[in-house]
């Protein structure tokens, strides 16, 4: 055998692959989408493993972008309603924690996710939306939040009207600005809007709001936009991040929910003209730096969902929310059926999860191979076990092999609730395992 420069034995090295040993239990997924044909079928992007696919309604998940599309950290996924084999996805999560991980623009797949092609946009780094045109699924829209931790040009709202061959930066407020939110109105896909914020991320703070935070209205597809920040009804004072839905059900029906010293849930039923606040409740403006998630059913106007550290519905408008279990907290991301709207696909720390009896049961999150972990540490056993410390969960231990060839949930185990926090093993006794956050 010859030796390596670094003086690992090259031989052993070479042979050496690989393997994954779990544990299969999801990690934070900010991006979710379903396709508006076939009802088995939904994909999630997660925030450190790819793009997902299920044809059998969650049953088993499946990875349909390793190898193709070169970053792991998903922001965005939207599944063009008029073909279903088409879908874009931008890459880079725009909820910009402290560890967040940035991506390299957008990519497309024509085939359902069986091969994808890179479509630019790399220094965007960072988007929140993609809002493909009812029916035409060449035209599509990206909102782009930019560099988390400083200023860059590539950001705010960009339209391509050849698949992703060319782009249009067609909103841009600054280098220090980007895209929070996107949404287009499908009743008259011409009408847009967007919510500017103006944020940034450091080591160890996050500044979110300014100056340049607004909203913005498009009636002609993006050739020409109007701020509505300060029309009637809206908060005054310095704003942050802003979260916009106009409601497929009635045309000129907007909800936003603003971060704010005056916060709330603001209603228009006059596209954006005029506003009044539906709802003042501290309780769906958790976090809102982190959040401001907002999505307005396909069929039913006075319904309307908002995603923080739970999940909140109203069925009045706004007015008042009744929380609907998940089986994770920190909600994100909801695709909501735009002709059956029980059936949704929602987007949270622990996963992605799907209903199709709006909401009253979700389907399993212990099937996704997505944990983010922050440490990790081995034991002296044999078979030696992984210990981890995963993203907004407990620490984990996984064994290294089973006699049963697979490694199920079953031969996992929890031990401690640490989340970022360091994880060690008693040299001498495994059964002692100390984590901390």
């Amino acid at each position: 055998m010859t030796q390596g420069s670094n003086g690992n034995d090259a031989g052993i090295m070479n042979a050496v692959r690989w393997r994954c040993i779990g544990p299969p239990r999801g990690g934070r997924t900010v991006a979710v989408a379903g396709d508006p044909v076939d009802p088995a079928v939904f994909y999630f992007g997660a925030c450190a493993g790819g793009v997902w696919k299920t044809d059998d309604a969650g049953t088993y998940w499946q990875n349909i972008s390793d190898g193709q599309i070169n970053t792991a950290s998903i922001g965005a996924i939207a599944v063009s309603d008029s073909d279903p084999n088409v879908i874009y996805v931008g890459t880079g999560e725009a909820c910009i924690r402290s560890n967040v991980t940035y991506g390299d623009g957008v990519y497309r797949s024509t085939d359902a996710g069986k091969t994808w092609t890179h479509l630019g946009l790399a220094d965007t780094r960072h988007i929140s939306r993609v809002r493909i045109h009812p029916t035409n699924p060449d035209i599509v829209y990206v909102g782009a939040l930019g560099h988390a931790y400083g200023p860059n040009e590539e950001r705010g709202v960009f339209r391509s009207t050849d698949g992703g061959k060319n782009w249009e930066k067609i909103l841009y407020k600054s280098e220090n600005s980007g895209v929070a939110d996107l949404s287009m109105d499908p009743n008259n896909p011409r009408i847009l809007y967007a919510a500017i914020w103006q944020v940034q991320r450091t080591p160890w703070s996050l500044n979110s709001g300014g100056d340049e935070c607004g909203i913005y209205r498009s009636t002609d597809g993006g050739d020409t936009w109007t701020e509505i920040t300060r029309n009637k009804g809206l908060p005054d004072g310095m704003i942050g991040r802003v979260g916009i839905a106009a409601s497929p059900a009635k045309s000129g029906r907007v909800y936003t929910t603003v971060e704010a010293e005056d916060c709330g849930l603001f209603r228009s039923d006059d596209y954006g003209d005029t506003w009044e606040l539906a709802s003042d409740s501290r309780d769906i403006q958790g976090r809102p730096w982190y959040y401001q998630h907002i999505f307005a059913d396909p069929q039913d106007a006075d319904t309307v969902w908002v995603l923080n550290y739970s999940c909140w519905k109203s069925i009045d408008g706004g007015r008042t929310f009744n929380t609907v279990g998940t089986p994770h907290g920190d909600n994100h991301d909801l695709w909501i059926d735009p002709r059956n709207p029980r059936r949704m696909i929602e987007g949270n720390d622990g996963g992605a999860t799907i209903t199709f009896n709006g909401g009253d049961s979700w389907s399993t999150i212990y099937n996704q191979l997505t944990s983010q972990f922050y440490h990790v540490i081995t034991d002296n056993q044999f078979p030696y076990h992984v210990y981890g410390t995963q993203q907004d969960n407990s620490a984990i231990c996984v064994p290294s092999m089973t006699h049963k060839g697979a490694i199920p949930w079953t031969d996992c185990y929890p031990t401690g609730s640490s989340e970022s926090g360091y994880i060690a093993v008693h040299p001498n006794d495994h059964n002692t395992v100390v984590s901390g956050s």
